[in-house]
């Protein structure tokens, strides 16, 4: 069986460089991160002398465009790796794919690679509102390569390449817990207290995946339940600011069946909830995957932490948790139980799609035209 392979292509206003990149998204595995490799075509005789740099960025952006006046800059430009591509410095080991290209491509084709360091943040877009301008809040990754006679003078549009790229990260292989919690609750004045069990099935959901809540309320007080909610609650902690948290709600249900719980009688009610971008489309701050031309997102996934309490000064940190509260009334109040959970994408088949990738490299490159198997963006 053959299996399609992408190659990914975009090339200079001059038309001088070309960068080829086999995928654009790239995995945090937690405790290590696959490498950034491609391959670069170039115009020797262009270069006249001079050098072939590429750089490996992460751009994070904490605020609107719109709103940088008086030389104010909500950017920052983090530099994480840079290398000499041509001339090469050593003659460093090539990925199969590296090879096959360089092999299409001929000698002016040269192999580069990147290491993305273990602490830097996912990719994460931040959905603006339908009348904000300019590039969106959020942590983005794009690969420049330029021509120049040193790495640090300033490079000229027309003979620099940037692709953006994407840092992902999988659900991991065992799931955790079953996530569940009491709450109990008394008031002045009365006997007993309002007891509320919440549980999920699981801890670990799948993108579009519906979540099952089963709600036990016992009710040994005066009061009288009388309205039951639900809801996924997004949190998004910029780690820039001491107090850059806040909440989105991403999925929502409200239901009075089987209620008045009244004073000595209890419920089991099971709710279902669907995060998803599809129902948010219109919310301004909603966190989203990061976000490539021609690919369509989700829901920001939750962020895996080596160490929760080491964090990227310079990224965003996603979690989820499910809210369900119970209405009791104006002169009774509220009583809230919160559940965290993990909302991600399944890990792929990796040794599938090695043995497809492999075969699809060949049978791409044994043809006349890379039209087919190349993609411009």
């Amino acid at each position: 069986m053959v299996v399609q392979f992408k190659v990914f292509k975009k090339a200079a206003p001059n038309g001088k460089l070309t960068i080829y990149l086999g995928r654009r998204d790239f995995v945090d595995h937690v405790s290590a991160v696959d490498p950034v490799d491609g391959v670069l075509m170039l115009d020797t005789d262009y270069l006249q002398g001079r050098k072939v740099f590429g750089q490996l960025v992460c751009s994070f952006r904490y605020g609107r465009e719109d709103d940088e006046v008086m030389g104010l800059n909500f950017q920052k430009d983090l530099f994480l790796s840079s290398c000499q591509i041509y001339p090469p410095k050593e003659n460093a080991e090539s990925t199969k794919l590296q090879e096959r290209l360089i092999k299409k491509l001929g000698g002016n084709a040269y192999p580069f690679s990147f290491d993305m360091p273990v602490n830097a943040p996912p990719s994460v877009t931040i959905q603006p509102g339908r009348e904000d301008e300019g590039r969106p809040c959020g942590v983005e990754y794009y690969i420049k390569v330029f021509v120049g006679e040193k790495e640090e003078e300033h490079s000229h549009k027309r003979s620099t390449v940037v692709m953006n790229i994407r840092r992902i990260q999988f659900a991991p292989s065992k799931s955790g817990r079953q996530p569940c919690t009491i709450v109990r609750k008394d008031f002045m004045l009365s006997p007993g207290e309002l007891e509320l069990e919440v549980t999920l099935d699981k801890q670990l959901y799948y993108h579009y995946e519906n979540i099952a809540i089963n709600c036990i309320i016992k009710n040994n007080s005066n009061k009288t339940v009388k309205k039951i909610k639900a809801a996924v609650q997004q949190s998004v902690d910029i780690c820039l600011f001491s107090g850059g948290q806040f909440r989105s709600t991403v999925a929502s249900v409200e239901t009075q069946e089987g209620c008045p719980v009244n004073p000595g009688s209890n419920l089991l009610k099971e709710l279902t909830l669907s995060p998803t971008l599809s129902s948010n489309m219109d919310r301004r701050g909603v966190a989203l995957d990061g976000h490539l031309k021609n690919i369509h997102t989700n829901l920001a996934s939750s962020t895996l932490l080596a160490n929760p309490e080491s964090r990227d000064m310079f990224g965003m940190v996603i979690s989820y948790t499910v809210k369900v509260k119970l209405y009791l009334g104006a002169m009774g109040g509220e009583v809230t139980a919160e559940l965290p959970f993990v909302l991600m994408h399944p890990k792929p088949d990796l040794r599938r799609l090695m043995r497809g990738d492999s075969q699809a490299q060949v049978e791409a490159f044994r043809s006349d035209s890379m039209a087919g198997t190349v993609d411009e963006s």
